[in-house]
């Protein structure tokens, strides 16, 4: 039985959506026959006093907590010492655990710095990273830091090395991989996406009382539902719902974050076709998500290839097309023009062209079927839980036995 050690800050029992990504890998590996141990924090992402016991074991998976300082993710300070105590911890676990395959993930930020202290101690594991955000770029995008900054430099330096450890590069879209490759890795490169947690079998029932709180009686409904932060922008579906006035459409924005102020203050008295709703609880989740008929998604074009927004995966598992304003070069971008999934914005001119195929579309609910149904389709032949989880299996028993073959 391979055995395979997971570093991810935080792991079950915490409802962080990323958490429960991973779990879920955890859980598919040890339902394959794979001795599984994870190394999270004993913290909750929400609140550093919740405390989780240091050893549990759940879905087959060991999980061997990390103690952690009660620190603070909310402040700056507090995550630099929670990701470098995290840090050190890892590095440290190295001389004790003598796993086949160590899986990485980017919680927190530059966990990646690991990977070369595991290669120097255990030269025959196989180290796998699986990146869903990309720092410090991120950082570079929001604008906390500059790209010739000495910090940026440095950290880029020290990360070379640590992903030129690496056997498997897993990144969430091709455009991120395209940003990975500037680290000049030799690993093996594979798209393996974050799955909706929601994924019905066939195209979901809406609920006519949600439906008619978010759109009352539009023909067409177009919704944002999610965290909004600096990465999202707002003001191309501004200009296109000011552009489609006085239709039968209505956009309505069920939002949080950092950033979600500032798109409230942008709407006006006049737009009588934007509503705002309030932030869904998981328990309400659902029958939000399949209340719409197209979903909105945003990602400002200097963010590309640093984070791939996951709502794309959870609108096409209920079989909603998406709009989606930011770089054609995005990910997103491409799958939606590959597999017929939705619309692309990212100028004034797309704006007019997609404004006047919604007017249309408003008119035509077979053909709107049509869309969602093809959505559903789409995201269970390529984009699903099993389809990715599957893969890594694969993958990682081939990467193993080509390990042991070489040694």
């Amino acid at each position: 039985m391979p055995k395979a050690l997971v570093l991810y800050h935080y792991l079950y029992p915490d409802d962080v959506i990323s958490a429960r990504l991973f779990d879920g890998l955890c859980a598919r590996l040890a339902s394959r026959d794979w001795d599984v141990t994870a190394l999270p924090c004993n913290r909750g992402s929400n609140s550093a006093s919740q405390g989780y016991r240091s050893h549990e074991t759940s879905q087959g998976v060991t999980y061997q907590r990390i103690w952690r300082p009660p620190l603070k993710q909310a402040t700056t300070l507090g995550r630099l010492l929670n990701a470098s105590w995290m840090i050190a911890a890892w590095g440290l676990a190295a001389l004790r655990y003598k796993p086949d395959v160590l899986i990485m993930g980017t919680d927190p930020i530059l966990s990646i710095m690991v990977a070369r202290f595991w290669r120097r101690v255990q030269p025959k594991m196989v180290i796998t990273h699986w990146c869903y955000d990309l720092y410090p770029e991120a950082a570079v995008a929001d604008g906390l830091l500059n790209e010739n900054s000495i910090s940026v430099r440095g950290f880029k330096k020290i990360l070379k090395p640590a992903y030129r450890s690496c056997d498997l590069v897993a990144d969430i879209g091709p455009c991120m991989r395209e940003r990975l490759r500037a680290y000049g890795h030799k690993a093996q490169e594979v798209t393996l996406v974050p799955w909706a947690l929601y994924e019905p079998p066939s195209l979901p029932t809406v609920d006519a009382n949600v439906r008619k709180a978010l759109f009352d009686d539009s023909s067409l409904g177009l919704m944002y539902s999610g965290n909004f932060g600096r990465a999202h922008s707002h003001k191309e579906f501004l200009d296109l719902a000011r552009m489609l006035k006085g239709e039968s459409i209505h956009f309505s924005f069920g939002i949080r974050g950092n950033a979600a102020q500032n798109f409230k203050d942008a709407i006006s008295p006049q737009d009588t076709n934007i509503s705002l709703a309030g932030f869904a609880p998981e328990s309400e989740l659902q029958k939000r998500l399949v209340a719409p008929d197209i979903h909105l998604v945003s990602l400002k074009p200097e963010w590309t290839g640093t984070v791939v927004p996951s709502k794309f995966f959870g609108s096409l598992a209920v079989g909603r097309p998406v709009l989606f304003a930011g770089s054609k070069e995005s990910s997103i971008a491409r799958w939606i023009n590959e597999y017929q999934v939705g619309w692309v914005i990212s100028s004034q001119e797309d704006i007019a062209r997609v404004a006047a195929e919604l007017k249309e579309l408003s008119k035509q609910t077979a053909l709107l079927r049509d869309i969602q149904t093809r959505c559903h389709r789409v995201y269970h032949d390529n984009f699903s839980m099993n389809a990715t989880l599957d893969r890594w299996d694969e993958i990682l028993r081939e990467l193993l036995e080509r390990k042991r073959s070489v040694h």
